[in-house]
């Protein structure tokens, strides 16, 4: 598996994932916001992961399916309860198709900054329009980019009595790419947890939404619908596809 193969995050990441996202997010707000938005109907994740959100999801009752491009990373969700309450498909977001037809698709945390570049991005969107029937959502869940950033940077994340965690990464202000790595030195050795795509502004997701049919709905601060405000770190985006 090389250094740019889409299912190098998922065979790095998937036994930690749960772990170093823990109290991270709010899953709880996500999750009641998401089944509200659903309104009974079905859900798709599109890079389901480990199942933060479509487990709960569909402990609700909600039917839920979710596709990953990680095998490792669908592997957790198997060992979870409830897991055989989601139908789970291997695939690439922006290309694969679900049977069925949804009320609503979603991409949290992020999750469309793994992509490589603006033409998968685009096609995201295009394949979440695809499975919406009319009226349908798509929601994503972003951090609010700000500015260009520095083109490169080198945190310490945790100093321990046997560990210390690094984040490294360099950042292509021309192309919007990135490349970073959390490096983690250990007793029982050095780990490398690679995290790579392109980021996109909320402004330039509209765009894509428009090029896919769809229309943005709402824009919330946070999953409890906060307003979007010059200080809100993140955004919670939600396109309606006409009809």
């Amino acid at each position: 598996m090389t250094e740019h193969d889409p299912r190098l995050y998922g065979a790095r990441w998937a036994d930690i994932y749960d772990e170093w996202h823990d109290g991270l997010m709010d899953d709880e707000g996500a999750v009641t916001a998401l089944a509200d938005l659903a309104a009974g109907g079905a859900v798709l994740e599109l890079a389901v992961g480990t199942g933060r959100l479509a487990l709960p999801l569909a402990r609700l009752g909600v039917p839920v399916s979710g596709v990953d491009i990680s095998e490792e990373m669908l592997a957790k969700l198997a060992e979870k309860p409830d897991a055989d309450r989601i139908a789970l498909t291997v695939g690439d977001m922006t290309t694969t198709r679900v049977d069925g037809e949804f009320a609503l698709v979603l991409v949290a945390f992020n999750s469309i900054f793994i992509l490589p570049d603006q033409r998968s991005q685009v096609a995201l969107f295009r394949n979440a329009a695809a499975h919406l029937g009319p009226g349908g959502r798509f929601v994503l869940e972003t951090a609010v980019l700000r500015g260009d950033g520095p083109s490169s940077k080198l945190d310490v994340v945790s100093v321990e009595s046997d560990r210390v965690t690094l984040s490294a990464g360099v950042r292509d202000a021309v192309a919007g790419t990135y490349q970073g790595m959390w490096v983690v030195l250990g007793a029982d050795g050095t780990r490398f947890y690679p995290i790579s795509g392109r980021q996109v502004t909320h402004h330039e997701m509209d765009l894509m939404a428009q090029l896919a049919g769809l229309e943005l709905e709402n824009r919330w601060g946070d999953w409890k619908a906060a307003p979007f405000t010059k200080d809100s770190t993140l955004h919670v985006s939600v396109y309606r596809k006409p009809g």
